[in-house]
């Protein structure tokens, strides 16, 4: 490994946050230098310092080897989240050591877990500072160092590779130097869309633009202790679903809306298998707050089921209703939604449709294999046909993604915590979802949990964002070097 091209580009990404940092004391500032003026300018100082050393020791170069690569994008994220704590811990309040780095975590990796008891108390530097960690992390930190990058090299091609899953590449059609690009493209148009449309149907700018980072990296901080009920607005209520469901959707697709207009986009299999998903578990969901008797109108059960729904299906995790107070079925349906989740090439954490719709297909395919042993069958999503190794690789993910949930799972209940909440804290921490179930549902927050339920929750949520692999590799590259 080249250690200076390392931090170098790690350095890019720091300086990404620096940005933020200082664009939240700049909120602070127009908001008559609120508390979190202080800490916001020296968490600037501290983490513009550290990253812009490299550049003062180190050449740029565009050589660089895939272990580079694997090394720069976890260390992007591992530096961001221990800056990104900064501001929290220099503020202090709630804030305690694993308080901090459980919120920074939770941003990052757009979760939208909280440990505060109380939002609103939070200074709107900090409150902008918690959403903006959701805009970096939703586009990832290697996309944003990506952007940066003046030449189209091996480097940009290697690390585009890297940071999308190869379900992910099959549907942009694009060379990986314009990846970025549409990304870029259509992650900024969505969240100036919401923004606007949310402060037209009356949400504050502010407030507006807080959300709209949120939603569009299916995140899920808030402004509010009680997250979009506070506004009782079935239209903000409308605007959100209908966002955080476009942000669910493979970026490359949604390109193609605007690239050719045409909604051919939405037969894509993949988006069909999403959609069909999500209109399932809203009428499901809905039908059982009505007939369980949670709710006596049907508008507003089937409002805050496809809201919900599409909350936890989105890992987005705002909230009109506490499902704490739901019926089981309910809140086993929003349980297999965080499993899931939405597609790749998209903001959201999870298996992803993708390979979901892959492992349905191919349990399916094997099941006639059985029934007629001389036929060939391949394995087809839509038009196209797939390769066994890249079913076999989807399922080998899923599995790999329960082993990490039961092991997680397993140490929580050692630890103590409530069954209940440690199962769906690791289902929910682990797709990057954020609510789970009783203390730690929509409603709820994380404050009350043992410092090493905050600790394994926050390591689930990085696997999570990070799709495993990518840790493992690191993991295996520093072992096998001391060996």
């Amino acid at each position: 490994m080249d250690i200076k091209v390392i931090s170098r580009n790690v350095g890019q990404a720091l300086l990404i946050s620096s940005l933020f940092m200082f664009l939240s004391l700049m909120v602070s500032v127009l908001n008559g230098r609120d508390s979190s003026m202080g800490p916001l300018a020296i968490s600037f100082i501290i983490t513009f310092t550290v990253g812009i050393f490299p550049f003062i020791f180190v050449r740029k170069t565009s050589s660089i080897s895939l272990q580079d690569g694997f090394m720069i994008i976890v260390l992007s994220w591992l530096l961001s989240f221990i800056f990104g704590m900064l501001p929290y811990v220099l503020w202090g309040g709630e804030f305690t050591l694993i308080n901090a780095w459980f919120e920074s975590v939770s941003g990052y990796t757009t979760t939208g877990s909280t440990i505060l008891t109380d939002v609103e108390s939070l200074p709107k530097g900090l409150l902008f500072w918690r959403s903006s960690t959701h805009f970096i992390g939703g586009l990832g930190v290697v996309v944003f160092l990506l952007l940066i990058m003046p030449d189209a090299s091996p480097f940009r091609m290697r690390l585009t590779n890297i940071e999308l899953s190869s379900l992910s590449r099959e549907g942009y059609r694009f060379r990986s130097v314009k990846t970025v690009h549409v990304i870029a493209f259509v992650y900024v148009a969505l969240a100036a869309t919401e923004t606007l449309l949310l402060n037209l149907a009356g949400m504050s700018f502010f407030d507006a633009v807080n959300h709209s980072f949120s939603t569009v990296a299916t995140g899920g901080f808030s402004t509010r202790n009680s997250s979009i009920a506070y506004y009782d607005s079935p239209v903000i209520d409308i605007i959100i679903i209908v966002f955080m469901t476009l942000s669910s959707i493979h970026f490359g697709l949604l390109f193609g809306v605007f690239a050719t207009r045409s909604l051919k986009t939405f037969r894509h299999p993949v988006v069909k298998f999403f959609l069909g998903t999500l209109a399932s578990l809203s009428v499901l969901v809905a039908l059982s707050l009505k007939f369980s008797g949670t709710y006596d109108s049907w508008g507003k059960a089937f409002l805050d089921a496809t809201f919900q729904v599409t909350s936890f299906l989105s890992t987005s995790g705002f909230a009109t209703a506490d499902n704490a107070t739901w019926p089981v079925l309910a809140n086993a349906l929003l349980m297999y939604a965080v499993f899931q989740c939405g597609c790749s090439g998209s903001t959201t954490g999870g298996v992803k449709s993708d390979r979901m719709l892959i492992a349905f297909k191919s349990i399916g395919r094997q099941l006639k294999q059985n029934l007629h042993p001389s036929s060939i069958m391949q394995l087809r999503i839509g038009n196209h046909f797939m390769k066994d190794g890249a079913a076999f690789s989807a399922i080998l993910y899923i599995v790999l993604y329960i082993i990490v949930l039961l092991v997680s799972f397993i140490i929580l209940l050692i630890a103590g915590v409530d069954t209940a909440e440690a199962f769906s804290g690791c289902l929910s921490s682990l797709g990057n979802a954020g609510p789970a179930l009783d203390s730690i549902s929509s409603m709820g927050n994380y404050s009350a949990q043992p410092a090493v339920a905050k600790f394994v929750f926050s390591m689930d949520m990085i696997l999570g964002r990070l799709e495993i692999y990518p840790v493992f590799i690191v993991l295996s590259m520093i072992f096998g070097r001391r060996k």
